[in-house]
């Protein structure tokens, strides 16, 4: 263990921050640190200052900067808590909201002036009232719902006949806004949709890979809007109502314009990740019938140019629309069938108005957008997006990152996963700015456009913030416009999110966990609580659930355990339909009842601390959870198994580290008699054969050779055991 805050010195400090700082500075930190331990015991019973408290007046006081060392900042941090009993206290808190500031956020505002006449004299503050009033929106969401609806831009062309009805029970999510008529892209485009929203307000915020030293390039409402329908005219030209038609391209500007046509002239949009290698184009293009597909001739990652229209061709779409990725003009050949972006925009009568659109007004449950999840099967659940899936995630922006008009949200992504759709529809019906950059973002060209473009919101993945760590490509760069961070798709390491942290003078980092079938995240941080590295804090707004022990039953509310979520049903933007599978046998068959309802399959793990802080243990199934992108054992094996001759089986797994991140991809293979290979050819085997069959991103940590696998009785494979052998040799590696 290391020294305790106490303990440390002033050339502890000196030598910790190394030439990030001077003499100045390092005593002006002690002298911050011994006021705030002096501070901290006049407020404590007994000698021992509340590490809390100690913590919290050294950030506010402004002692660390994030141009300090790491070091120097870990030091401070695990000094300070080096005494800490998690198991007693719950975990380590480093970020505390401000009851003055609390009611100024979009969720403290409404509390405000609903909480008393909502909770009574139970009613305080929004901060001591916080978990009072979310218990409140999942007991009476038509409440919560009839309120926070008039805060988004949502406008309906006929109104909903009521917020929720209960009576088809063939719907355990509920029936939303019965009998509500709109078109969701028009709610984004239109000023008169929100008090807040302007017509020469900035929709869009971007920059081009390589121009990192120009100014970033900014479209206002109008002139989006302007551009969406002009699109939205050329898809009248080419195609028939209702048709679905494919995204397979980089999340750009153009592809921004495209989703929001696609919508506006009611077609529906299928999701592609511009990832996917061309099997698994195939696969989505077939399972969601599409008649089209939107795509580049390259994409521009980190100064290369990577081949996309190729894979598009392998898997053989019915048509093909190519945009350039640079300039106007293709850097390939189409085929006959295909049309260049050019000839597609030029489909449009000239005599036409082609920035001038009425949209198709479709009922609330109408489908927008097919997305794809990779379930427990081989094959992609294809999950239908409503027109009330944008309303659920963009209310959850609303409330839990305090989304509003004046932000910069930018989050990394792509449309062919559900980050990509909810950060284009949290942006627009918030009325706030919406920053894309065209390029990779691992390198300091990322990271100085959201100086530059003054990003007030930064949604990350936990492995891109090791990159960013471990490169040092963010040194110099001024990051203090940040009020809050976003992260999601895997489980962050303590260390590298208080590295994130300390770049904007310790913004809280926002945890969130759900998933494509939900629109929305189930558990969330808040800024109305305090926020401890790599836990959810709360429940979401509205929705419920229980953590269930191994017979079924739900442990009691707050209480301390380790057991899979159960999700209450009712659950605006849930789905109630699959395109390719069983929706009541996925998501309901099989589970308890509570409180005479059955409750909702997700498949994690849950961990409750003392203090209730989530922590996220992985799935209950065998499907994992690869650089934010869920697979399953049986898609890793299916392609490992023919990946060489020598192999007789293989069983996949993937595993934490003991100290936090992102899951490790490893697997154990059983060889043919006879053949002797060692297991660094065979990662290299198995990694080719995974990144061109499934996903270019997914990595091999290590593989195991074994004589046999562990196995039921009736010949099931025990991946579970093999899981723990893993774990238990991770676990025994860390404490050498």
């Amino acid at each position: 263990m290391g020294k305790s805050i106490g303990e440390v010195g002033l050339e502890d400090l000196c030598t910790a921050g190394g030439s990030s700082i001077s003499i100045e500075e390092a005593t002006e930190i002690f002298q911050v640190i011994r006021e705030a331990i002096a501070i901290a015991i006049a407020g404590t019973v007994g000698s021992d200052p509340d590490p809390r408290q100690v913590w919290k007046h050294v950030v506010d006081r402004g002692g660390l900067k994030p141009w300090h060392s790491h070091q120097l900042h870990q030091l401070v941090y695990y000094s300070v808590y080096a005494n800490w009993d998690a198991s007693t206290n719950g975990p380590p808190l480093y970020w505390f909201p401000s009851l003055c500031e609390s009611k100024f956020t979009n969720l403290g505002r409404i509390m405000e002036v609903h909480g008393p006449k909502l909770l009574g004299t139970s009613y305080k503050d929004p901060i001591a009232s916080f978990s009072l009033f979310q218990k409140f929106s999942v007991q009476h969401p038509e409440t919560y719902w009839s309120i926070v609806l008039k805060e988004l831009s949502v406008v309906f062309r006929e109104s909903p006949s009521c917020i929720l009805d209960k009576s088809n029970k063939l719907k355990p999510s509920g029936t939303w806004l019965p009998g509500a008529v709109l078109n969701i892209a028009e709610c984004c485009l239109l000023s008169s949709t929100h008090p807040r929203k302007e017509e020469n307000s900035c929709a869009l915020v971007w920059r081009e890979e390589g121009c990192d030293d120009l100014d970033v390039n900014r479209i206002t409402l109008k002139e989006l809007r302007e551009q969406v329908m002009m699109v939205a005219n050329a898809l009248d030209a080419t195609f028939s109502k209702g048709d679905a038609i494919a995204i397979d391209m980089p999340m750009t500007v153009s592809a921004v314009v495209i989703y929001l046509a696609i919508i506006l002239a009611g077609f529906v949009v299928v999701s592609i990740a511009d990832s996917f290698a061309a099997k698994e184009i195939a696969t989505r293009l077939r399972v969601s019938n599409a008649k089209a597909i939107f795509t580049q001739d390259f994409i521009l990652r980190g100064g290369r140019r990577v081949p996309l229209y190729s894979r598009v061709v392998e898997a053989d779409p019915f048509k093909a629309i190519v945009l350039p990725v640079t300039g106007n003009n293709l850097g390939i050949k189409l085929r006959k069938q295909d049309l260049s972006w050019k000839e597609f925009l030029s489909s449009v009568n000239q005599h036409q108005r082609s920035n001038h659109y009425h949209p198709i007004y479709r009922p609330i449950d109408s489908t927008i957008n097919i997305l794809f999840s990779s379930g427990t099967t081989g094959e992609p659940k294809a999950i239908p997006w409503t027109q009330l899936s944008p309303i659920r995630c963009s209310a959850d922006g609303w409330a839990h990152n305090d989304i509003r008009a004046g932000d910069v949200y930018c989050w990394p992504t792509n449309l062919g996963w559900v980050m990509g759709p909810v950060l284009l529809f949290t942006c627009f019906l918030n009325g706030a700015t919406l920053a894309l950059y065209h390029g990779s973002p691992l390198g300091r060209g990322f990271g100085k456009f959201i100086q530059d473009a003054g990003v007030t919101v930064l949604g990350t993945v936990p492995s891109l913030v090791k990159t960013w760590k471990s490169t040092n490509c963010l040194e110099g760069l001024d990051w203090t416009k940040i009020k809050c961070f976003a992260t999601t798709g895997e489980a962050s390491n303590v260390d590298d999110d208080l590295w994130l942290s300390s770049k904007s003078c310790y913004k809280p980092v926002l945890e969130s966990c759900g998933g494509t079938e939900l629109s929305s995240a189930y558990i969330q941080g808040s800024l109305l609580q305090p926020q401890a590295f790599g836990t959810f804090s709360t429940a979401a707004m509205t929705a419920g659930f229980v953590i269930l022990d191994e017979h079924g039953d739900s442990y009691l509310d707050d209480e301390a355990c380790v057991g899979e979520v159960g999700l209450l049903p009712l659950y605006l933007g849930a789905s109630d339909k699959l395109l390719n599978a069983d929706h009541e046998k996925v998501y309901f068959e099989g589970m308890p009842m509570h409180n005479g309802m059955r409750l909702r399959r997700h498949g994690d793990v849950l961990k409750r601390t003392v203090g209730g802080y989530l922590i996220v243990q992985g799935r209950a199934d065998d499907t994992m959870n690869l650089g934010g992108i869920k697979t399953s054992s049986v898609e890793i094996e299916r392609v490992c198994d023919q990946a060489d001759e020598s192999i007789l089986e293989t069983a996949a797994i993937s595993v934490a580290p003991p100290d936090g991140g992102p899951e490790q991809l490893i697997i154990f293979v059983v060889l043919k008699q006879g053949y002797n290979h060692q297991p660094e050819k065979l990662k290299m085997v198995f990694s080719k054969a995974i990144q061109s069959n499934l996903n270019p991103l997914f990595k091999v940590s290590f593989v195991k050779i074994v004589p046999e696998f562990p196995r039921t009785a009736s010949n099931k494979l025990l991946r579970r055991v093999l899981r723990d052998q893993v774990k238990q040799e991770l676990s025994t590696r860390s404490r050498i």
